[in-house]
């Protein structure tokens, strides 16, 4: 039985590269299968060790971490990604999203909030830096496209959905919400049913993509 969460890495500034490989080795909860400078071979990487997670960086040589993202999403579904990455901006965020991307990290993040972000993410969690989760968050604060109507949301489902796009894992929605994980799951279920999705992307993406929340 696997318990540790596997993870490769793709980052093409070599120090950093080194440095996450070891952080990973001595996490005690991580196993480490493979670090890379490029994308350039990740479907086949992919294939041969069956990562839980991947961290990738965004500005690499040859295939950019958003476009290795979508071909690892249209092959691999089952595999998170994390971006790792200096940008903050959010065409670079919600680019990653669309691609597939699970979970938006920078790289000035600490090592425990590194692991932690990876065990959250390979438990349903989509962890982001608060930077990131308040552009996120500010991009709903602009007029509604008038579409979530169409899709006969309730406002707990609405709530859920802002949570999921701003990152929160079941649990802390539970919290959030005041109602038991299982309840969380019931109302993500209803959610997907009516957006026509089939995973927490999605709907998330499709959130973005057309300002449901």
């Amino acid at each position: 039985m696997q318990l540790e969460i596997q993870v490769a890495i793709y980052e093409d500034n070599n120090a950093l590269r080194e440095s996450l490989t070891h952080l990973i080795k001595v996490s005690g909860l991580l196993a480490f299968v493979g670090a890379y400078p490029d994308c350039s071979n990740i479907l086949r990487n992919c294939e041969a060790n069956k990562p839980d997670v991947i961290l990738m960086d965004i500005e690499m040589p040859g295939i950019s971490g958003i476009d290795a993202t979508r071909l690892v999403k249209d092959k691999y579904p089952e595999i998170n990604v994390l971006m790792l990455t200096v940008f903050e901006n959010r065409d670079k965020i919600f680019d990653a999203l669309r691609a597939g991307a699970t979970g938006y990290l920078l790289k000035k993040s600490t090592a425990i909030q590194i692991i932690e972000a990876i065990t959250e993410l390979a438990n349903g969690g989509s962890p982001m830096s608060g930077e990131i989760a308040r552009k996120v968050l500010e991009f709903f604060t602009h007029p509604k496209a008038g579409k979530k109507n169409a899709y006969t949301l309730s406002e707990r489902e609405l709530d859920i959905l802002k949570r999921l796009v701003a990152g929160d894992s079941y649990k802390m929605i539970g919290d959030h919400c005041s109602i038991t994980i299982g309840t969380v799951r019931s109302h993500i279920n209803s959610i997907y049913h009516k957006l026509a999705v089939n995973s927490k992307s999605e709907a998330v993406i499709k959130a973005i993509k057309e300002r449901l929340v």
